[in-house]
Parts: structure tokens; sequence; C-alpha cells
């Protein structure tokens, strides 16, 4: 295995919105299939939890359940997009249809190739956070202005997952092993990150282990309070720590690949 540190600095140019634009042109050419799934989904969630087991449901921190959720199910939406972007799509694109040796043929090097993945599935949080934002919007659960800081939010939300996801690809000896994060992290951060219940209903020792090693917690009440149009200090925590471990994440998952892929 190729001794790359994993904290060395990427060499990265301009040059790596190239392997963005590569991706984000065979997105496009399947958009009607991509821009369903984002949308339906949310609505489905409302439906049958939001509005249909919130009528068991009075209150939850003072607002109503769809309320609540709403802006849960949004920053699902974002995790989920660039998660499985950077894992499935990329494992794909590096193993089997050899999309990576292609590319690094050319001017670019391999640090672009990676960090071009990373920012297209960051993109594509976005994309799908702002259709999901479309959904609760129409439902009438997001205040304004401030849902609108969401979008620019999305954004740095998929950098964290991306990399994350990317580090994970990097370790994949194959794409069926790509369930494990999925089953073991994935889903059961899904579950206890403040999504469908309070962090407060948890044991103390539970809710301190969250805040430390679950990153959706902190972009569930970001997002929850953007959507509410509350702001507290608080929030202030929650934003550093997303940015200073996606800026890590970010540099770890680069180097994982190349030690990967550089033999």
């Amino acid at each position: 295995m190729s001794k790359v540190s994993l904290f060395s600095l990427p060499k990265i140019s301009m040059k790596t919105w190239k392997v963005w634009r590569r991706d984000a042109r065979v997105f496009m050419k399947t958009y009607k299939v991509n821009f369903v799934p984002p949308a339906l989904e949310p609505i489905l969630y409302l439906l049958a939890l939001g509005f249909g087991l919130g009528l068991f449901v009075s209150q939850i921190d003072g607002v109503s359940y769809p309320v609540f959720i709403a802006p849960a199910l949004l920053a699902i939406s974002m995790m989920n997009a660039a998660f499985f972007e950077c894992t499935y799509s990329s494992f794909v694109r590096m193993y089997y249809q050899k999309t990576f040796d292609a590319i690094i043929a050319t001017p670019l090097n391999l640090d672009e190739v990676i960090f071009g993945e990373l920012l297209w599935g960051a993109t594509k949080s976005t994309i799908y956070g702002s259709i999901v934002l479309v959904v609760i919007t129409a439902f009438g659960l997001a205040s304004y202005p401030a849902s609108l800081l969401i979008i620019p939010f999305s954004f740095l939300v998929g950098m964290l997952f991306s990399s994350i996801a990317m580090c994970f690809t990097a370790l994949s000896p194959r794409i069926d092993s790509l369930n494990y994060p999925i089953s073991l992290f994935i889903t059961p951060m899904f579950l206890v990150s403040g999504t469908f219940f309070p962090i407060s209903a948890l044991p103390t020792i539970i809710q301190q282990f969250t805040y430390i090693g679950l990153p959706l917690v902190h972009v569930v009440d970001i997002t929850r309070a953007l959507t509410y149009g509350s702001f507290d200090f608080d929030l202030l925590l929650n934003l550093l720590w997303i940015v200073v471990v996606t800026v890590i994440i970010t540099i770890i998952s680069i180097n994982l690949m190349k030690r990967r892929l550089i033999v």
C-alpha cells in the first residue's frame, strides 16, 4: 500500500470543476428519475408520520409533530443524497467503469478527481435539499426568509457526508461491503439524531455521545432552527463542529482514496 499521509494537504486547482461538470452532465441525462424520488419521499413521510402518527402526538417542544419532523426530513435528504452518491456511485465510477483511471490520464491529478467527486456529492445534497424545502414549504412547514439559508447550508452538509462516504468507499474491498456503513452508521444515526423524537428523551450519556460522534445531530439542530426562524448561541457551536469535522474528514478521505488507488 502506498504510504500516503492521511493529513497531507491535497493539490487542487480549478481543473477539479471538470470532474464536477462530468458528473453533472450524467445526472442531467436522467433528470426525470433523479428529481422524482427526493420530492416524493418527504411527502410520504409527512403524510404517514407527520400527519398520520401526528394525530396521536399533541406537541413536541411546543410545536406540532409535522412541524417538528419536517426539518429532520430535510436534513436526512441532504445526508442521503451526498452519502449514497459518494459510496455506491463513486465506487462504480472508480472500480467498474474505470472513470477515475480515464480522468487521471488527462492533466488532472488524483486529488482533483476525488475532490471533484466530493463537490458533486455536495451539489447533489443541495439539489435534493432544495427540492425537499419546496415540499415542506408547500405544506406550510417552513418559515421565511430564514429557511432560505438552508440552501447554502446544504452544500456544507453535503461536503461533510460526501467526505465521510468517500472514507468508506476507500476502505471497502467490494461494493456490497458498503452495506455495513449503511446498516451500522447511517440507519442508527437516522433514528437517534433528534429526527423523530427529541434527543432529550434519551439517557444523558447517549445524548452526550450523539453530540460528539453523530454529525446528523448538528445538521438537524441547525436545519430545525432555520425552518422555525429561531436562533441561539448553541447553533454556532453546531456550525463550528460541522466546519471543523468537514475540513478534517475531507483531507482524510482524499488521502485514503490515494492510498487505495496509488500502488
